[in-house]
């Protein structure tokens, strides 16, 4: 039965994957078919971003009231309405109302699953937890091109929604199997507010270097092709290719760390992963004209960044309590989505004024500012530690 629901929350995960992927894929078609600007993109993405910092703000209370399970089904259940209004929608402001459900969704799953796993599993199956996050966001491209080339981008939308509402059937029958682990709601035992949360000693400093890394990540995500095209000089057809490595990279990452990362601990994981990204920063400021330097270099970034977002997240509970973890891990997630939201496009801005040349450079200090902040935090909590390591309740 224990098999089954890691299982289950494995699958949960990927529903999270799949759509994220998604409207990027799709929207060179989905834009003109609308007659709205490439630009556009950011708007529905805007949407989608706020909706995701609210619900992970108010995460934990709705864990608290509902339970991991029911707020799972029903995070899931959003996000199919989302896809299928986005695969029904014809004018522009259409996807705006849609993109809501999507990332109120998405932003509450995010926060219950992971805090679900950090309480009651080993640092490994965080890191494969996170792996098939990135199984979800491989396969979704390829359907969407598969929709393009034989369909219409609708169908690549209608194709995904189907899997979604599969997997949320499959989440709600299954609801009585997560009885498995009785010790569900120990973090009722205390309930923190948000403002109480901000107050414990290391929290801000944790918040602000996970809010560095998801920065440097999105970035990366994001820009990769549009780097492989300016700076290197390739067609844009093969560098959306090319950029989909980073994803392999990050996802392949997850899947080996969780071999390693019960040996070697969270803290040390984070600090092993940061080296290997500054690896790949430094393998990229090389002025190599071949493509083939900047490729290898994006690789070895992805397979950095694999275990800092799941050990940042695992090591919460630990450094903070059980009973904190549901409000911190709520914040985390917000301050998370901030990053992604955010920085990539100040990127962007500051790009067209120096070149996408300072990439490396842009990486590297939010790379920095992350060591700095997540190291202070685990200081700080060793130093005004008052709780016990957390005892999981499955191996």
């Amino acid at each position: 039965m224990y098999s089954f629901l890691l299982a289950l929350i494995y699958l949960a995960f990927i529903s999270l994957g799949l759509p994220d992927s998604l409207l990027g894929s799709g929207w060179p078609v989905m834009h003109a078919d609308m007659g709205v600007a490439t630009s556009y993109m950011g708007i529905v993405t805007m949407i989608i971003s706020g909706g995701t910092i609210v619900s992970s703000l108010f995460s934990d209370k709705l864990t608290r009231k509902l339970s991991t399970k029911v707020v799972t089904v029903i995070s899931v259940f959003l996000t199919v309405v989302a896809l299928f209004g986005f695969s029904f929608s014809t004018k522009f402001w259409m996807l705006l109302v849609f993109a809501v459900p999507y990332g109120l969704g998405a932003g509450a799953i995010d926060a219950a699953l992971n805090n679900y796993v950090a309480v009651h599993y080993k640092a490994k199956h965080m890191s494969w937890l996170h792996c098939f996050w990135g199984v979800g966001t491989i396969i979704s491209p390829f359907i969407m091109g598969y929709a393009l080339k034989n369909l219409t981008w609708n169908s690549g939308y209608r194709i995904v929604g189907t899997i979604q509402l599969a997997i949320c059937i499959i989440l709600l029958v299954t609801l009585p199997v997560w009885k498995v682990n009785k010790t569900e709601d120990v973090q009722q035992q205390k309930e923190v507010g948000l403002i109480s949360a901000l107050k414990i000693k290391g929290v801000p400093f944790l918040l602000i270097g996970f809010f560095a890394y998801c920065s440097a990540e999105a970035t990366a995500m994001q820009w990769a092709s549009t780097y492989f095209v300016k700076v290197k000089g390739i067609s844009t057809e093969l560098a959306a290719k090319l950029a989909s490595l980073f994803y392999i990279g990050i996802t392949l990452g997850r899947f080996i760390s969780g071999f390693v990362t019960e040996k070697i601990g969270d803290r040390k994981m984070i600090i092993i992963g940061a080296c290997v990204v500054l690896l790949g920063i430094i393998v990229l400021i090389i002025p190599a004209k071949s493509y083939i330097v900047a490729i290898a270099a994006f690789v070895v970034i992805g397979f950095g960044c694999a275990p800092i977002y799941p050990c940042i997240i695992h090591s919460t509970p630990g450094n903070f309590g059980a009973e904190n973890s549901g409000a911190i891990i709520g914040i985390q997630m917000a301050s998370a989505y901030v990053g992604s939201t955010f920085m990539p496009p100040l990127f962007g801005l500051m790009s067209n004024s120096l070149g996408y040349e300072i990439m490396p450079f842009f990486l590297l200090f939010f790379l920095i500012l992350m060591i700095i902040m997540t190291e202070t935090t685990f200081r700080t909590a060793k130093k005004y530690k008052f709780f016990e390591a957390p005892q999981y309740t499955r191996q």
